[in-house]
């Protein structure tokens, strides 16, 4: 498959997201996207990928889609669907409620549904070794079960009351309000035979505040206890996350917690006997601070000894999973472009890096015998695409299992660069150039930042996605400048506040390398980038002209205004100050100080439903461009955020970028596209 010259075949490919191992290891449930029957949206299934090779088959087909996939012990398989069912339905005039929760027996046969919370289920964990599950919902406080937080739902509706009172923060996370409801955590047994009876959801959590927010857990494999990310806050504005363990009849117990640092995404040891976590130490001031993983007793409180797996290891984990005997820990952490599987054990020692090739994993899901991971590879020239590592011989080289996406072939090549920034340091990345890239026939360079800022170009991406421009001409220079992930902590430092310095210099030095290449037109070149990459947009705009366009999407353009309206304020106070005691950072950083001296002519993209880099950033940028006379177009989505997700958006947010493009870069007449 070749879709790439084509945007309408391009947004219709289907994506695999999620992997999940059966208990017997005999296959994965993969949660797969692609386009609805009306093709203006996405829509999840499920599919079972057989781990001896046999083809995937189709689980799920509902129109509402299927998503969040789990197993519990005896093969049965849940998930979480706004399917119709007749218990499920709402009643004539009362709020439509979310997602339900299903379950799918193991010998097939049709799946029931065990809960229809009126919030929706917005996360889901199983246990290892019992018939427990956990779902995560959102209730109204004050209300005591389902019936009552849908009486609330159903006033407010009747009201026609949308309105949300605030007593303590955060307001908002990417593209969603936090409020009025609160997230709960209900504890529930399942029967897993067709027909079977499901015990009452006991609700672990029944005036939880805004503690679990954006919270991850897991169960322990008895099912009798939760461990659990939760929100606390010491002085105002300025939160963090503990590990607590809930169970019912039990009060709330602090496992993992202390001053400037978080705690997130829990895992309970197969054994159950230990937790661990990752740790991540506030940014301040001065530096940044570091990641890493950490583990702890279940049986003892806070005060108990809290071992660092990763002492000295000077990269950052991105996920975990524990091996079958409780003996080690399987993670992942980027390095230099790629993001490798690690095994580090319990006892200590050094990380054991498990793959070595080009390529970044994701959802890894060790085998229970021992013998071999499953995960999700992808690389900057192939999609997520599913693999098995063995563990039992001396070649771990992944190899490709049947996927329900099939094969894709990218229009060109991927080629590893370096430079030197002007403080000596390497700079690495990626170059993508289109097929019959050469000296003869050179191709138009565009640099594309990445966002983050702490983060890498590392592996395959849906929505930006280079080869896109290569199947049109264009080479595609994908650089990791100061403050990337993948390179130590030395190296995010060298960013760390300056963002206008060493990032940009270093985005510079490899530009001027790859554009000396033979086979890359150095007098045709521009430049774009998304959040981060945004800023970075608007703040090259504003330093040089040696690019002949620049489009800017979510960029940050007033830093001082970013601050006290993004959806996280608390980063911007420990990383930049306050603005109004301690402005330094915030003059030396901000492009809307170098208005006057931008010419390069500009595309500004931005959604309005966009929270960690709000719509004023866009606004005012264009005004203040706008008002000075700047070539500045700006393409709006009233109701797209951060990121454009529909397919439809999608498409058209390219077929912007690429005329824009066209005209500046190429010569050619600019052409408005059709739907703006």
């Amino acid at each position: 498959m070749e879709p790439f010259a084509d945007l309408g075949e391009y947004v219709a490919i289907p994506r695999v997201s999620s992997l999940r191992l059966a208990p017997d290891g005999a296959w994965l449930a993969a949660e797969v996207q692609s386009l609805g029957a009306d093709r203006k949206k996405y829509v999840s299934s499920i599919w079972r990928i057989d781990v001896g090779g046999a083809a995937p088959v189709r689980l799920t087909r509902s129109e509402q889609g299927e998503s969040g996939p789990g197993f519990l012990p005896d093969g049965s398989l849940l998930f979480a669907s706004r399917r119709p069912d007749e218990t499920g339905q709402p009643k004539q005039g009362e709020p439509d409620r979310g997602p339900g929760l299903w379950l799918l027996p193991p010998g097939g046969g049709e799946a029931r549904q065990l809960a229809v919370p009126p919030g929706g289920v917005t996360g889901l964990a199983v246990a290892r070794n019992a018939q427990a599950y956990l779902l995560a919902t959102a209730a109204f406080a004050g209300t005591t079960g389902f019936e009552q937080d849908a009486a609330r739902r159903k006033a407010r509706s009747d009201a026609d009351v949308r309105a949300i009172l605030h007593e303590s923060g955060p307001l908002r996370h990417w593209d969603h309000d936090l409020g009025p409801a609160q997230v709960r955590l209900y504890a529930g047994r399942a029967a897993g035979v067709p027909g079977g009876a499901d015990e009452d959801l006991t609700d672990l959590t029944p005036d939880p505040g805004r503690a679990l927010d954006e919270a991850s857990f897991a169960l322990t494999p008895d099912g009798s206890a939760v461990v659990t990310s939760w929100r606390v806050t010491d002085a105002p504005d300025s939160p963090r996350s503990e590990v607590v363990v809930l169970a019912a009849g039990s009060a709330r117990r602090v496992l993992l917690a202390a001053p400037g640092h978080d705690f997130a995404s829990p895992l309970v040891s197969p054994d159950g006997r230990r937790v661990l976590a990752i740790r991540s130490e506030h940014d301040n001031y001065d530096r940044p601070g570091d990641v890493t993983l950490v583990l702890t007793d279940l049986a003892v409180d806070g005060a108990g000894q809290v071992g660092d797996l990763l002492a000295g290891f000077d990269r950052r984990p991105e996920s975990a999973a524990w091996a079958p005997d409780s003996a080690a820990v399987y993670f992942t952490a980027d390095d230099r472009g790629r993001r490798p599987i690690y095994r580090v054990g319990i006892d200590g020692g050094e990380p054991v890096q498990m793959t070595t090739d080009d390529a970044a994993y994701d959802q890894v899901c060790p085998a229970p015998d021992g013998t071999a991971l499953y995960a999700l590879r992808a690389s900057i020239g192939e999609p997520p695409t599913p693999v098995r590592i063995d563990l039992t011989g001396r070649d771990a080289t992944p190899v490709r299992l049947l996927s329900p996406t099939g094969e894709i072939t990218v229009p060109g090549r991927v080629e590893e660069v370096t430079a030197a920034a002007p403080d000596g340091t390497e700079i690495r990345g990626w170059l993508v150039l289109p097929a019959g890239a050469s000296a003869s026939a050179q191709a138009p360079l565009v640099l594309w930042v990445h966002g983050g800022p702490v983060s890498s170009w590392n592996s395959w991406s849906w929505r930006w996605n280079p080869w896109l421009l290569a199947a049109r001409g264009y080479a595609v220079l994908l650089p990791d400048p100061a403050l990337s992930t993948g390179y130590g902590q030395d190296f995010i430092a060298r960013g760390h506040g300056t963002w206008g310095e060493a990032p940009y210099t270093d985005v510079l030095a490899v530009t001027d390398a790859v554009a000396a290449r033979p086979d890359i037109d150095a007098g045709r070149t521009a430049m774009m980038g998304g959040s981060f990459g945004g800023y970075m947009a608007n703040w090259i705009a504003g330093h040089t002209d040696r690019f002949a366009a620049i489009v800017s999407h979510a960029g940050l353009w007033a830093l001082d205004q970013m601050f006290a309206t993004t959806d996280m304020p608390p980063f911007w106070r420990r990383t930049f100050a306050d603005p109004l005691t301690r402005p330094e950072r915030y003059l030396a950083n901000s492009p809307h100080l170098h208005a006057d001296a931008i010419s390069t002519p500009l595309l500004l993209i931005h959604g309005d439903r966009d929270y960690r880099v709000p719509i004023g950033e866009a606004l005012r940028m264009h005004a203040d461009l706008a008002a000075r006379g700047k070539d500045v177009k700006f393409l709006y989505f009233p109701d797209e955020n951060h990121w454009i997700l529909r397919p439809g958006d999608a498409r058209l947010w390219y077929e912007t970028v690429l005329a824009f493009l066209a005209v500046h870069v190429l010569g050619e007449k600019w052409v408005r596209p059709d739907l703006v």
